[in-house]
């Protein structure tokens, strides 16, 4: 197999910079990892800073040890490229979808299936809340029940107190 390469670029204590950082700090790759068989479509850092997480067009989303630069845990419940994740607030959960029709949410530490939201069409992006478990998502809905002569936009919610 060949090899893709997902660059991460750290600094020296492996804290990221806010985007109005002086202009004058220069960051240089430090560590490249070969996260996948294939090209990365996305990455996120957990809240807690001890994680990244990585998706794939190999359809697998990777758990990263932030300080050991090591894959700790793969997750493979998808089948299709994994183009979305999210770690919840507390960075006890990651949400992540892909074209699949549901939205898998594992336990980051054990890697448990927690939930699975189901979708009517592939979803386009995830995000939790900042400070309590919901979930947002949107999906590509112009197929199925709406009309798909028209661009509809729709935000979905997961996490609220009548869903189960």
């Amino acid at each position: 197999h060949m090899w893709y390469c997902c660059s991460a670029i750290i600094t020296q204590n492996s804290t990221a910079l806010p985007p109005e950082a002086d202009a004058n700090v220069k960051l240089k790759s430090i560590q490249s990892i070969n996260a996948h068989p294939s090209n990365c479509i996305c990455i996120k850092f957990d809240p807690t800073g001890k994680y990244f997480a990585t998706g794939s067009t190999d359809a697998l989303v990777s758990l990263w040890d932030v300080e050991e630069l090591v894959c700790v845990r793969c997750f493979s419940r998808l089948d299709w490229p994994a183009r979305t994740l999210s770690f919840s607030h507390d960075g006890k959960m990651l949400a992540s979808a892909s074209e699949d029709h549901f939205i898998d949410i594992a336990e980051v530490e054990t890697g448990e299936k927690l939930w699975e939201v189901q979708c009517d069409s592939p979803t386009f992006t995830v995000a939790w809340h900042p400070k309590r478990p919901l979930l947002a998502y949107a999906c590509d809905d112009k197929e199925g029940k709406y009309d798909s002569n028209r661009e509809v936009g729709t935000v979905k919610l997961f996490g609220l107190p009548n869903d189960s």
